[in-house]
C-alpha cells in the first residue's frame, strides 16, 4: 500500500502541475492532498457546485482546503441547463461531466496542467458513464493508475488525518431519481430536505430515492431496526413530508449502492443501439 502511494507521487510528479476535480469525498479528498503535499502552489482542486451537489459535501470540501491548506475553488456548472442531463437517460453521468469537464480543462490550460479525477482500481468495472467524457477530455485517474483500491485509500487518509476516510459513499443527489424521470431543481431540493433531516436524526447511511409524491428510503441495515421503531418510523415520516412528499416508505432490503441501477442492462442495451453517447452494455452496479 505505501509502494503504491509512492507511486502515486511519482505519477503527479510526472505531470508537473494538476487540477483536481475536487467534491470533497473520500477519493478526491485524499488526491486533492497528496497532490498538494507532492506539487505545491502547483496543485488546485477545483470543486463544482450546482443544483445536484449535497449542501453536506460542499461544506466538507471547504472544511477540509482550509484544515490541509489546499488551493481551492469553486466553479458554478449548468449541467441542469442542459436537455440531455434533465431528461435523465442512463448515460445522465455523462452529460454532468462533461460539463465538469469542459470547465476543468480551460481552467488547466491556463495553468499548463493536467485535469485529475478520484476514479479508483475499483471502479474499472462499475457502470460509470461519465468516465467516457474522461476519456474524451483527457482526464487523468492516478489512484487508479497506481492501482489503489477503496479500502487502501480509505486506510492512507486515516493514516494522514482526513476526516473523510470512514465517510460513506456519496453521490450526486440526481442519482436518487429513477432514469427517465426528469431531473429538476425541485425534486433535487425535496431530496437534499429529506436526507439533511434523517443526517440530524443520528443516520450515517441513508439515501431518499424521489419516486414523486413517494419517498423510499434506504438506510444501512444496521440502522434499520432503529429507524422501524414506531416512535422513529413517526418521526421519518412527519420529516419527511415536510420535505414535500406525500407518501414515505423505508425498503426493507437496507441501502445498496446504485439501487436505481437495478434492471438496468436490457435498457442500456438498447439505448446504446440508439444513443451514440451511451456506453453500452456495462455492469450494473454503480454510485448513487
Amino acid at each position: 500500500m505505501i509502494a503504491k502511494e509512492l507511486a502515486l507521487r511519482e505519477t503527479l510528479s510526472s505531470l508537473g502541475a494538476v487540477v483536481v476535480a475536487y467534491s470533497g469525498g473520500v477519493d478526491s479528498a485524499y488526491l486533492a492532498c497528496i497532490a498538494h503535499d507532492t506539487l505545491g502552489e502547483r496543485a488546485l482542486a477545483v470543486t463544482a457546485d450546482s443544483p445536484s451537489y449535497p449542501e453536506h459535501h460542499r461544506q466538507m470540501a471547504v472544511q477540509i482546503a482550509e484544515r490541509f491548506g489546499l488551493r481551492h475553488e469553486i466553479i458554478q456548472t449548468g449541467e441542469l441547463e442542459q436537455p440531455e442531463y434533465r431528461a435523465n437517460p442512463t448515460n445522465r453521468c455523462y452529460y454532468c461531466k462533461h460539463e465538469l469537464y469542459s470547465h476543468l480543462t480551460r481552467m488547466a490550460a491556463g495553468r499548463q496542467a493536467i485535469v485529475v479525477d478520484g476514479s479508483n482500481a475499483d471502479d474499472r468495472g462499475d457502470y460509470r458513464p461519465g468516465r467516457q467524457a474522461a476519456r474524451e477530455f483527457g482526464v487523468r485517474s492516478p489512484l487508479d493508475e497506481a492501482n489503489l483500491t477503496k479500502d487502501e485509500i480509505r486506510e492512507l487518509s486515516r493514516r494522514a488525518g482526513l476526516p473523510t476516510w470512514d465517510e460513506p459513499a456519496s453521490a450526486c443527489l440526481s442519482s436518487r431519481i429513477p432514469y427517465h424521470s426528469e431531473v429538476t431543481g425541485e425534486k433535487l431540493r425535496m431530496i437534499e430536505r429529506g436526507e439533511q433531516a434523517l443526517r440530524a436524526l443520528g443516520f450515517r447511511v441513508c439515501r431518499v430515492r424521489h419516486h414523486d409524491e413517494l419517498a423510499r428510503i434506504e438506510i444501512a441495515r444496521d440502522e434499520l431496526p432503529r429507524a422501524l421503531a414506531p416512535e422513529m418510523a413517526d418521526t421519518i415520516t412527519r420529516e419527511l413530508k415536510a420535505a414535500g412528499y406525500r407518501y414515505v416508505t423505508i425498503d426493507l432490503q437496507g441501502y445498496r449502492t446504485g439501487s436505481l441501477n437495478e434492471g438496468l442492462v436490457l435498457r442500456l442495451t438498447t439505448e446504446s443501439e440508439t444513443n451514440p453517447a451511451a456506453p453500452g452494455r456495462q455492469s450494473e452496479s454503480g454510485p448513487g
